[in-house]
């Protein structure tokens, strides 16, 4: 693992700001993983290493040794499969513990859906324990998900693009400038750690991982 750091000079007039924005590309070796609920394999893939979690029931998280996150992006590369009800693929973060978190995740087998209804639950937002998507669907139906901004084939790689400050969640796939879910986050949760998650019933693979940290 290794960390980049740019450093970006604003000059207006006779005033002068420094801001500072950590860069750090994670290195996905199965020893820099810790599993909860999931086995964990990695491969390579034209020179890229990618993370599996196995199907099992419950969700299922690979947290990143020694990372923790507070504010910025995280960005990815993830890949589900078009079974319905069987594959939910997403990161977790500002970990407490493995079921505590905030996270956002796809599923894939709604990406193109003729129903309109299903391709409005294509990327979720949740808070967990309290605002699992169960409860947000209920009491916040539409607010906490959404369809995508573009197509994508269900069981291709996509690139994911979570940005992340302290009154505001944004999701861009695939280099998109709208955003596909935008929400203020639902929880007291300000720093923690960082992990590939998948749902109930769910494998996944993942790979590509960048966290810009502010």
């Amino acid at each position: 693992m290794y960390i980049r750091y740019h450093f970006l000079l604003i000059v207006f007039s006779t005033c002068i700001s420094v801001k500072t924005i950590a860069q750090q590309t994670v290195s996905l070796n199965k020893e820099n993983l810790a599993a909860y609920n999931r086995n964990i394999t990695t491969t390579s893939n034209n020179g890229k290493t990618v993370v599996h979690l196995d199907n099992k029931a419950n969700t299922g998280i690979a947290w990143i040794n020694n990372v923790s996150f507070k504010q910025g992006i995280l960005e990815f590369d993830v890949k589900g499969k078009d079974a319905l009800q069987q594959s939910f693929v997403g990161i977790a973060f500002h970990g407490i513990n493995d079921t505590g978190y905030d996270a956002i995740y796809f599923r894939p087998f709604n990406f193109n859906s003729l129903d309109a209804n299903r391709k409005n639950h294509s990327v979720q937002y949740i808070s967990m324990p309290q605002y699992d998507w169960s409860y947000l669907r209920e009491k916040f139906p539409g607010k906490y998900e959404n369809a995508l901004t573009k197509a994508i084939e269900a069981n291709s790689w996509f690139h994911a693009k979570v940005v992340v400050s302290a009154d505001a969640i944004e999701v861009f796939v695939n280099g998109d400038n709208k955003p596909s879910l935008a929400v203020k986050p639902l929880n007291n949760y300000t720093t923690g750690k960082i992990g590939f998650w998948v749902g109930n019933n769910s494998d996944g693979d993942f790979s590509n991982l960048l966290i810009q940290s502010k």
